[in-house]
């Protein structure tokens, strides 16, 4: 992408993002010398990988302080994990795959807990491989074995993107392992392919040194457009006790969300310095990769915002994958007040 697009997009993207953050943030002051700040805890989707730098670009960039906030970024675990965090109070925000918490919501183990932000607008997930492994297309994963990360909703979703793509799901082997793993796993070469998200792709690419072009993706939303990908979670008593300070929170998130896709050069430089052991390169390719997954739905809506008719199918979907016996009404999974102001 010329730096001139990327002008372009910023400029886009930023005002979409106004349209979002402007009414949460339209009558509220900016803090000053005698406001205190509110301090909040945000936990990562995983780790401090490149697609969740923007956490810390809005850090950077004093998004969170405009806000009123002071904010401690730890890198999550998985959604289980950053789950029991915020149930614990040891955090107040992190990042969960969305696809899980609608099949949390179905099995009554999420009424803690409402999703607060869309922070992409399709679903992440997708099988990789490398070229080489005689799989090009959805059919070559006949008689393959996958591995996923522990607990992920890879293998859960797999056999509604297998129908759609005209594959047998029996016909697929699967293997867990630590979320670290697989990338290494992929390379040795003892795994035919691994669930992971679109954006992972530089950092399999590196673990195999291979180009970034050896890495063959097959995305989840080719097929399966209704789910979302990752999304914003926090608990239920803190929308019921401070609702301006998860709206506060929740535009400045965002807000860093879109800087951190249309700049990922130092976005990716960004991270590096708040987490030296991250590399700015892979960093950046992960959020340029990112940027097709941010940005307002096909439907429209702007960045972050739930649409509940799309929210609906998504429960609707994983019904009929026999996740939980029968639909629930789009409330038992999303706060929809966060944005636009709201409820519904």
């Amino acid at each position: 992408m010329s730096h001139t697009r990327r002008r372009v997009l910023s400029t886009a993207m930023l005002g979409a993002a106004s349209a979002v953050t402007g009414a949460c943030s339209a009558d509220r002051p900016k803090p000053n010398a005698t406001r205190a700040l509110a301090k909040v805890t945000y936990l990562t989707g995983l780790g401090a990988f490149g697609r969740e730098a923007f956490a810390w670009v809005a850090d950077a960039k004093g998004y969170f302080r405009d806000a009123g906030l002071q904010v401690t970024i730890v890198p999550g675990a998985a959604g289980d994990e950053n789950l029991k965090k915020i149930a614990g109070g040891a955090a107040q925000f992190g990042v969960i795959d969305y696809s899980g918490a609608v099949i949390r919501a179905g099995k009554r183990a999420f009424d803690a807990f409402r999703l607060v932000a869309a922070l992409n607008n399709q679903t992440l997930i997708a099988i990789m491989s490398l070229v080489g492994r005689g799989i090009t297309i959805p059919a070559d994963l006949r008689g393959k074995t996958i591995a996923q990360a522990e607990g992920a909703v890879v293998r859960t979703l797999f056999p509604g993107y297998a129908r759609l793509a005209g594959l047998d799901p029996s016909g697929v082997h699967w293997t867990e392992v630590a979320a670290t793993n697989l990338p290494a796993l992929l390379a040795s070469g003892k795994v035919d392919a691994i669930g992971q998200f679109v954006v992972g792709r530089p950092a399999v690419a590196a673990a195999a040194k291979r180009p970034v072009g050896d890495v063959i993706t097959l995305p989840y939303s080719t097929y399966m457009t209704d789910p979302y990908g990752n999304a914003l979670v926090t608990s239920k008593q803190l929308i019921d006790t401070n609702p301006e300070l998860v709206k506060r929170f929740t535009a400045a998130l965002i807000k860093g969300l879109v800087y951190a896709v249309a700049n990922p050069e130092e976005s990716g430089r960004i991270l590096h310095a708040a987490v030296p052991a991250s590399n700015p390169d892979t960093a950046a390719a992960e959020l340029r990769l990112l940027t097709n997954y941010v940005g307002r739905s096909a439907g429209g809506a702007p960045i972050g915002v739930f649409e509940p008719a799309k929210v609906s199918r998504g429960i609707a979907l994983m019904q009929s994958l026999g996740q939980f016996p029968t639909a629930y009404s789009v409330d038992q999974v999303v706060w929809f007040g966060a944005i636009d102001g709201k409820d519904r």
